[in-house]
């Protein structure tokens, strides 16, 4: 199962260049996401983690809208079943960032 985390550590391993996967839809993602975010919606979950997440062992923290959001545990628990070791969930999610006056990015991840 992967760890819960905060918004601080979120921030901390951000600047520290983990990997940051918003499990929401394309719209959502290119409306808003976290600095350095890739677009990880749940039905690309297995196909996108075999190209994008070539370390196991990489520092990934997967996020949605919130805590009532369950796409971000979904997600993490998934990565978790495929071998991933150091999975974590921002269970908080984008709400609490954008709430937090962080910064933010808009449009796809090119």
């Amino acid at each position: 199962m992967a760890e819960i985390i905060g918004r601080e550590e979120v921030r901390k391993r951000i600047e520290n260049g983990a990997t940051v996967l918003e499990a929401l839809p394309a719209q959502y993602f290119e409306d808003k996401h976290l600095p350095g975010a890739h677009c990880f919606p749940l039905d690309d979950v297995d196909r996108l983690a075999g190209t994008l997440l070539t370390d196991k062992d990489a520092d990934i923290i997967v996020y949605c809208s919130d805590s009532t959001c369950p796409n971000s545990g979904i997600a993490a628990d998934r990565l978790v079943e495929l071998g991933y070791t150091n999975v974590h969930k921002y269970e908080d999610g984008k709400k609490d960032w954008v709430e937090a006056g962080l910064p933010t990015e808009s449009g796809p991840r090119a």
